[in-house]
């Protein structure tokens, strides 16, 4: 997923920077743009954050919102550009498997980062 971030708010622009750093692109090779303003000017798809029940995200968010929304969103392009499913997705065992798959390395990273956190707590502690 190629995402670019326009934002008027400064702040929400250099957030969004920094829980999507590996995923950031120009806007013109983008896969969707996300802004903090409902503005659909052009033919890229558009992801809106804000405070309005309108908007795909609402503010505020954790990462793991906006990465889940996101998800969401692209998938709704997707199938509706594409032909339909061979069957719907609480049907589809392949895509119940490869999304729980995604949610196990998901948790994995957070458990091996909490540990490390822990970890370095206790070394600095201790190290006192």
């Amino acid at each position: 997923m190629k995402v670019a971030v326009q934002c008027d708010s400064p702040l929400l622009q250099r957030s969004l920077e920094l829980f999507l750093e590996g995923q950031l692109s120009s806007i013109r090779q983008c896969d969707i743009l996300i802004r903090d303003k409902d503005i659909r000017d052009d033919n890229r798809p558009t992801f809106v954050i804000g405070a309005t029940e309108s908007a795909d995200l609402i503010k505020p968010f954790s990462k793991a919102q906006l990465l889940h929304a996101l998800g969401r969103k692209l998938e709704s392009l997707n199938r509706s550009s594409a032909e339909p499913p061979a069957c719907e997705p609480p049907a589809c065992p392949e895509e119940e498997a490869i999304s729980f798959e995604v949610l196990e390395r998901h948790i994995e990273k957070l458990t091996r980062e909490y540990q490390a956190n822990i970890l370095k707590a206790i070394r600095a502690f201790y190290e006192k």
